[in-house]
């Protein structure tokens, strides 16, 4: 295990974009701890942030003149903001993530701020096979098949680019956070628990990442690039470092909720199939919310995607501190006390 840096923390003005996220919370919960002055640019403003004393400022990223004015006056930006999968306009998914990121490189290099940590995913570079053990050096894919990899790889690219004109910048790619509050991941498995299907064999291995660990990281990414600038410019990815059977990291997730495991298969280019039939009738007849299947989704959780993390070890001094089974268990507390369901099911 790497050391700990041998420097102290001065405290500084800190933005984050979509403050009040899953993510972006958890890191403005953890700079208030430590004493930075914390600032939220999101579309709506937050009781949680209130009660945080977390400066708010409402608006949309893609409006230059409301990033320009959030940015005044910080020292460090965590761009967190981003339109999620799995299913949408691509208009919008290119106004927040591709358009939003822009109005923030432009607005840091107006404002002078010293440095800006991106939040990207590893889905930009998913090509719809396995991708076991692979480092930052793996390419982009020649297509994408959703809208949310491809602009979040646009703007990725982006950030890289400023790199090279003067903001200390680091990318991180986040492996599928989960943990108590996840509005996304948990609560979409257990909306469709009693009707979930195992698509393809189940062997194929995954890694995730438990929310405080992917808010260490991104605190460790900007302090470790305020005292050593070279790393300016690189991609990280972040994960708990624990690859396990996708499906049997489901099946935990929904025990922790009180469910039982996934029962039934579907082969994987049924699903595939069907995800291609749902996605041309969704939006040739514009069918108003998500298909229950699409080709990204049956080859996200039907081929095995984990990642190498020895750079952000290396490099920022990350390591995965709660494991995956120290997270379900605090998972299934929380769950207990928010939901009707608890662990009767």
């Amino acid at each position: 295990m790497n050391a700990k840096p041998s420097y102290t923390h001065k405290s500084e003005s800190v933005l984050v974009t979509g403050g009040g996220g899953f993510l972006g919370y958890s890191i403005a919960r953890r700079l208030v701890d430590r004493g930075d002055h914390v600032r939220s640019l999101a579309r709506n403003l937050y009781p949680a942030l209130e009660a945080l004393e977390v400066e708010q400022i409402q608006g949309n990223i893609a409006d230059p003149a409301a990033v320009d004015k959030a940015c005044r006056g910080t020292d460090v930006v965590f761009h967190v903001a981003a339109k999620p999968p799995p299913w949408g306009e691509y208009e919008d998914y290119y106004q927040t993530n591709v358009v939003g990121t822009r109005n923030v490189i432009d607005a840091c290099l107006h404002q002078r701020v010293s440095r800006l940590i991106y939040t990207s995913t590893p889905s930009v570079i998913f090509n719809g096979g396995n991708l076991e053990g692979v480092d930052e050096s793996f390419p982009y894919p020649a297509k994408y098949k959703a809208y949310y990899p491809a602009t979040k790889a646009m703007a990725e690219q982006r950030v890289v680019e400023a790199a090279k004109q003067g903001l200390e910048t680091i990318i991180l790619r986040p492996h599928e956070i989960w943990g108590p509050g996840d509005p996304h991941f948990v609560p979409r498995l257990l909306a469709r628990a009693d009707r979930l299907k195992q698509i393809g064999d189940g062997k194929n291995l995954v890694d995730t990442t438990y929310i405080d660990n992917a808010t260490e990281a991104h605190i460790l990414a900007a302090d470790r690039l305020r005292h050593n600038p070279g790393l300016s410019g690189r991609i990280y990815f972040i994960s708990q470092g624990e690859p396990m059977p996708a499906w049997d990291m489901i099946n935990a997730i929904l025990k922790a909720a009180g469910y039982g495991p996934v029962k039934g298969k579907v082969p994987f280019k049924v699903a595939w199939l069907i995800g291609a039939l749902l996605e041309f009738f969704y939006k040739t007849f514009r069918i108003s919310g998500e298909p229950q299947m699409t080709r990204f989704l049956a080859e996200a959780v039907a081929t095995s995607h984990w990642f190498n993390i020895d750079a952000a070890k290396k490099d920022l001094g990350y390591q995965p501190r709660v494991s995956t089974r120290e997270g379900l268990e605090r998972l299934a507390e929380w769950l207990k006390k928010n939901t009707s369901k608890g662990v009767s099911g």
